[in-house]
């Protein structure tokens, strides 16, 4: 847990000091919404399932005559002559290495990022939002587009690289209170999942959202299901994985409970491991809440069943409009 709270400990210093730049450049601070931090959950309460449940860059070596008295006088007179200056070559402009990033609201209180850094082709960058982290890799040119749920009114992002470079952007999102979110964040290849069953939806039924089966933004704006999000290249270097679960609890159609879960599937790379993880919920106009959790995976005897760690996240009551 300790390597865990360093890393975010560390990122949250290049979030401050890039913030920083941010407010000196526009003579205004972001609005933060409180964070509400409970105490470190240790998870003891899983139920092991089985995993027939679950899918899955010219020489002169030639001695000249001597010339006669005419060619001399003519050389000497040359010798004493003023010299001529040089031709100069034009100054080219130099490449630019400016980096940007700007952020627009969208559909579904997200937030479409495009990111420009010409010197970070192919290049591992960290997106900080609220508390949100991932990491992404940029296209050989030095750009990325990204779509993220927005965690605040006043949403502020900031694009950092490793060498410590990086832009900010922000966007208003105005309808982020019609939306409860609930964030799941880890970093590596730790077998981590959040699903959410809609109104006693069974698993791999309609209702059922998780990775697999993510749910889209056109039953979200008719308020009849939530959709989940999941952002971070796994390819990237130590990288940081978060998926986020929206629901519309402010136009939904429907009553009832959302089930929300943490589940993992043990595998071959955190068998017999400590996992650890971040869990960001919002409801409404409430403080952000954070918890941090760790779970002890078993032994590689159990490769391939899936746990599913109850009660860590608050399950969703939805009225109907």
């Amino acid at each position: 847990m300790a390597r865990l709270k360093t890393y975010f400990l560390a990122a949250a210093t290049v979030f401050t000091a890039l913030a920083i730049g941010y407010v000196m450049q526009h003579g205004s601070t972001p609005d933060q919404a409180g964070l509400d931090r409970s105490e470190e959950i240790v998870v003891r309460d899983i139920t092991d399932t089985s995993s027939a449940a679950m899918p899955r860059l010219p020489s002169d070596d030639v001695a000249a005559k001597l010339p006669d008295a005419g060619i001399q006088r003519v050389a000497a007179e040359r010798m004493t002559a003023p010299a001529e200056p040089l031709p100069q070559e034009r100054a080219t402009a130099g490449f630019d290495c400016d980096i940007s990033l700007s952020a627009a609201a969208n559909a579904g209180a997200m937030v479409d990022l495009k990111l420009s850094a010409p010197c970070y082709a192919s290049e591992r960058v960290t997106i900080h939002h609220h508390g949100l982290m991932f990491t992404e890799i940029t296209r050989p040119d030095g750009t990325l587009r990204v779509s993220v749920p927005a965690l605040s009114t006043r949403a502020l992002f900031i694009a950092s690289f490793d060498g410590g470079d990086g832009a900010t952007a922000s966007a208003e999102v105005p309808a982020l209170p019609f939306y409860d979110r609930v964030v799941l964040q880890w970093k590596g290849d730790t077998g981590l999942q959040l699903h959410a069953r809609e109104f006693g939806a069974s698993y791999f039924t309609e209702g059922h959202v998780w990775a697999a089966s993510a749910g889209d933004l056109s039953r979200t704006a008719k308020g009849e299901g939530g959709f989940l999000t999941r952002l971070g290249n796994a390819d990237a270097t130590a990288p940081l994985i978060a998926e986020i679960y929206s629901f519309p609890v402010g136009t939904s159609k429907l009553s009832g409970q959302i089930a929300l879960t943490v589940e993992a599937e043990v595998t071959e790379a955190n068998c017999g491991a400590q996992v650890e993880a971040q869990t960001l919920e919002r409801h409404g106009d409430t403080p952000l809440r954070v918890r941090d959790l760790t779970l002890d995976v078993p032994t590689c005897d159990s490769t391939g069943d899936f746990l599913v760690l109850k009660n860590l996240i608050e399950d969703l009551k939805i009225a109907g409009n």
